[in-house]
């Protein structure tokens, strides 16, 4: 399973639909494409949340992002991540 960051900003028809429903939604659709999300931040500043989720590949992200778009009316930004100790293992490698 690869770790993505999805970085999510709301719509104003997006605002007037926040519930806990609807998180509960996004949590079985991510189940749909393999997936779980394994934690949901609202956050101030130019993302509005981030949810970190687990999923096969990039080809699940990008499925699982436009769908969670589609369902939520939130546009979302989604960006692979690895743990920095693998990163650190990939990046010796390069000398």
């Amino acid at each position: 399973m690869m770790t993505f960051f999805m970085f999510g900003k709301y719509s104003a028809e997006a605002v007037k639909e926040i519930s806990a429903n609807r998180t509960a939604k996004s949590q079985k659709l991510m189940k749909k494409f393999g997936g779980k999300i394994k934690s949901i931040y609202a956050l101030i500043g130019d993302w509005d949340l981030v949810l970190i989720v687990e999923l096969p590949g990039v080809t699940e992200a990008m499925k699982a992002s436009v769908a969670l778009s589609k369902m939520s009316k939130i546009s979302f930004s989604t960006s692979p991540a690895i743990p920095v100790e693998q990163f650190d293992k990939i990046m010796s490698k390069m000398k």
